[in-house]
C-alpha cells in the first residue's frame, strides 16, 4: 500500500482526535472522519464508512482500531504504531494526572457543569455524521431501500442481535446485491440471453 501521509501528519491528526474526543467510543468517530476524510483526504466517505463498519465488527475499542487502520493506510506499519500511540498516550497521561487530583475536584459544581456542557456537542457531532451517512445511503440505495435497511438493522439491534453479526449480515447483503445487479446488467447487455 502506497503511503499517503507522513508520520508527523499521522501523529498530529491522531493526537487531535485523542485529545479532543470527549466521551470516547462513537463520539470520536466524527473527529476521525474530519481528520481523515475532510482535512487530510486520506480516504473518501465510502472508504471511511466501510472501515468504520468493519471496525465495529471486530472486538475492542473502535477508536483504537480506527487509529491503527488510519495510521497503517497513511504511513504503513510504523504509521499504525505511531497513530495508536499518538491517539492514546496524551489521554492516558492526562487521565493519570487528573485522577491524582480528582478527589479534590469532584465535589465542585463547576466541574460537573463543564462535563455536562460537552454532551450536546457530542450529540450534534454524531447527528451531523448520521445525516451525512443517510445522504450517502440515499445515493447508493435510494430513500425507500435505505430506510428499510435502517429499520431492519434497528430491529435486529433492538432484538439484541450482536452488532458485529448485524454488520456481517449487511456486508453479505451488500455483496449479494452487487452480484445480482451485475448479473442483471449482463442480461440486459446480452438482450435478455444468458451468456
Amino acid at each position: 500500500m502506497r503511503s499517503v501521509g507522513t508520520l508527523r501528519q499521522v501523529a498530529l491528526a491522531m493526537m487531535r482526535v485523542g485529545v479532543l474526543g470527549y466521551g470516547g467510543g462513537p463520539s470520536v468517530i466524527p473527529l476521525f472522519r474530519h481528520e481523515v476524510v475532510t482535512r487530510l483526504a486520506w480516504m473518501d466517505d465510502a472508504a471511511f464508512a466501510e472501515t468504520l463498519a468493519l471496525g465495529y465488527a471486530l472486538p475492542g475499542p473502535i477508536a483504537t482500531k480506527m487509529a491503527a487502520y488510519v495510521g497503517h493506510r497513511a504511513a504503513g506499519g510504523v504509521g499504525a504504531v505511531v497513530a495508536v500511540t499518538a491517539h492514546i498516550l496524551p489521554t492516558c497521561l492526562a487521565t493519570v494526572a487528573l485522577l491524582s487530583v480528582f478527589g479534590s475536584l469532584e465535589h465542585l459544581r463547576v466541574v460537573r457543569d463543564m462535563i455536562a456542557a460537552v454532551v450536546p456537542v457530542v450529540v450534534a457531532m454524531l447527528a451531523r455524521m448520521t445525516f451525512d451517512f443517510a445522504v450517502r445511503t440515499k445515493r447508493s440505495l435510494g430513500w425507500k431501500n435505505g430506510a428499510l435497511s435502517m429499520v431492519v438493522a434497528c430491529g435486529l439491534l433492538a432484538a439484541q442481535v450482536n452488532s458485529a453479526l448485524v454488520i456481517l449480515l449487511y456486508l453479505g447483503f451488500g455483496a449479494a446485491r452487487s452480484h445480482i445487479q451485475r448479473a442483471f446488467a449482463a442480461l440486459r447487455a446480452n438482450g435478455g440471453r444468458r451468456s
